[in-house]
């Protein structure tokens, strides 16, 4: 006869906790939200194009890139060729006879130690104080001959633009209604640490509304606009759609933009390489037209520059700036979107349909919790197991985080730092073993109560499981009050892990393959930030530095080692290898540093006993 198949578990018990049909009634909470998000979903508002005649002139700001490049090829940050170059500058806008200013100052550059930066401002008055900023670094980045992020172009393009607004002799200049900035920068090479300086400290950054930045145009690729920033905030959808509208018409083809999936991960970590980030973290409605990529790029050498992409998107920024002039009001201020398919589907719809997301986690949770309390199965010991882990994984990042202020980390400016640069993948050895050493001797303290002497019951590991499954959702409601869109990266594990009481008793891989959905969430970041920034393997290591330096908040620092913690506890769970920690009632077993003590003395106590019998048998 046939072997008979295994029976199936009854519903709620040990073999069978979760409750299936409470799930997936639960997930009839989301349908509202996204009925709300669709009909939510709106086209950008759109400036009216200005009745001023295009004078911008793609083959005279080639000249000024060319004498640039001739002049200063290399503007290193902090070096007489980058002071150099502000000068230049300074010389090529004073003849049109604006209000000249140079801001002087300092910053730490991770990797490379403080460095003196100097912001060139040429300011246009017009009847409103309100004020609209054209912007583009004019330094470089690299080492020796070798050099990147060159955008002489964005430099050539803000002085042609400025020679519109000029206002010498007998020149007739258009007379703005708001106030121009026209801003070149230093350090965007960098993290933007120029454009950072500017929005926190310079007296002119108090009316800025607007923001177009302007970064390596004249290469043949495609017309990006890039919106991403911290907060998360993006900038005004009209300001979007306006910039959009200008650059179709002048190029014949639509931006390129951030694929739908990397503008959510851009809501969870905000984060930008271009110099818009400084001000849509201070709320300002900000810009960045680019033909490089995700990651910045250079412009081409003086036979590959491409002209009249530069007169195309110089043209476009002409037309933009003169649309805000007219119609600055409605473009004002920052918020949260998806644009996908020239569409803005709002931060807070998306928000919401998140936070919905969360409910059928919480009632599988909830019940599973329930149904433990019924059976009396002991969650005190699965407490504090999860306890000990999340003590040890704090501890970690406290440790990382003293490392970094005693300097053994590169340490610098909270900015995004230059993926090339040796911070970004290259960190002083003996400072890394020095901390991985330190957190191996902890995790052997912590271990020692946490290894299992004998195989746990089945309640025991339930009970383990769902302690680990209701931290998970204390997390995610903490991520919602900090940043709600930061769900995206949790949600995989709060939907899969759920499973995994479900799964005990099935084969390993089965058992695998369910742990590793719950990781999906941290893998797509990993994975975007590696393909869209070219980083590779040293995503790690990048995102490490960004903690180091500040720029990772210490609160999602906080979220994501004890989410670690929990994870590691449903780890051991599916491995066997778990083990409830014991009460004090029950003899709490000796920890490494006790252990060794113990052992140091028993070893000098039998020692002493041995020479002392040694003694007396010598003696008699």
């Amino acid at each position: 006869m046939p072997p008979t198949p295994p029976r199936r578990a009854r519903r709620g018990s040990v073999g069978r906790p979760v409750n299936g049909r409470l799930y997936r009634v639960a997930w009839l909470a989301v349908a509202l939200p996204l009925v709300i998000a669709a009909f939510t979903v709106t086209r950008p508002t759109v400036l009216p194009a200005t009745t001023l005649p295009p004078t911008f002139s793609g083959p005279a700001a080639g000249e000024i890139a060319a004498a640039l490049r001739a002049r200063d090829p290399i503007r290193t940050p902090g070096s007489n060729f980058d002071a150099d170059a502000a000068s230049w500058i300074t010389g090529e806008f004073q003849p049109f006879g604006l209000r000249v200013t140079t801001d002087t100052f300092t910053a730490v550059i991770p990797g490379e130690g403080r460095v003196t930066l100097r912001n060139v401002a040429a300011t246009v008055p017009g009847r409103s104080p309100q004020t609209i900023v054209v912007m583009a670094h004019r330094d470089t980045a690299g080492e020796g001959l070798v050099v990147h992020r060159d955008n002489r172009s964005g430099t050539a393009a803000l002085i042609e633009i400025a020679r519109a607004y000029t206002n010498t002799g007998g020149a007739a200049g258009v007379k703005p209604q708001h106030t121009i900035v026209f801003l070149s920068t230093d350090g965007g090479a960098f993290g933007g640490l120029g454009a950072e300086h500017f929005v926190e400290h310079s007296p002119e950054a108090e009316n800025v509304l607007a923001v177009v930045n302007l970064d390596t145009i004249a290469t043949n690729r495609r017309l990006r606009i890039e919106i991403s920033g911290p907060g998360p905030h993006s900038p005004s959808p009209t300001l979007l759609g306006s910039a959009v509208d200008r650059v179709t018409k002048l190029t014949l083809s639509s931006p390129g933009r951030t694929s739908l999936f990397g503008q959510l991960v851009d809501l969870a970590f905000p984060f930008s390489l271009y110099e818009q980030w400084p001000f849509l973290e201070h709320q300002i409605s900000a810009i960045t037209l680019t033909t490089a990529g995700d990651r910045p790029g250079s412009d081409p050498a003086p036979g590959r520059f491409d002209v009249r992409r530069l007169g195309q998107v110089g043209s476009a920024a002409q037309g933009l700036v003169s649309s805000l002039d007219q119609g600055l009001e409605l473009s004002q201020g920052t918020s949260s979107y998806v644009y996908v398919a020239d569409r803005i589907v709002h931060g807070w719809a998306l928000a919401l349909v998140l936070v919905a997301l969360v409910i059928p986690f919480g009632a599988g949770s909830i019940d599973l919790f329930a149904r433990c309390r019924r059976r009396h199965v002991p969650l005190g010991p699965a407490f504090r197991a999860l306890r000990r882990r999340l003590g040890f994984w704090l501890s970690v990042g406290a440790l990382f985080e003293l490392f970094a202020f005693f300097g053994a980390f590169p340490g610098g400016a909270a900015v995004p730092l230059d993926p090339a640069s040796s911070a970004a993948g290259s960190w002083p050895r003996l400072a890394v073993t020095a901390f991985v050493l330190l957190a191996a001797a902890g995790w052997l303290v912590a271990r020692v109560r946490l290894a299992p002497t004998q195989p746990a019951t089945a309640e025991e590991e339930l009970a383990g499981q769902t302690v680990a499954l209701l931290a998970l959702g204390l997390i995610s409601l903490l991520v919602i009050a900090t940043n709600v869109y930061a769900l995206i990266l949790f949600l995989p594990s709060l939907h899969a892990w759920l499973w995994l009481p479900q799964v005990r008793d099935r084969p390993r891989l089965v058992r695998a393959m369910v742990f590793a959905a719950g990781l999906i969430g941290p893998a797509l970041l990993l994975g975007l930030l590696a393909k869209r920034f070219r980083l590779g393997l040293d995503t790690p290591w990048y995102l490490a530095e960004l903690t180091a330096i500040g720029y990772v908040p210490i609160v999602a620092v906080v979220l994501a080692l004890a989410w670690v913690a929990a994870a590691a506890q449903l780890l051991v769970v599916s491995t066997g290898r778990y083990a409830p920690y014991p009460g004090a009632a029950e003899g709490t077993p000796p920890g490494l540093l006790r252990t060794g003590v113990r052992t140091v003395v028993l070893g000098v106590r039998g020692r002493r006993r041995r020479s002392a019998l040694a003694r007396r048998e010598y003696g008699s």
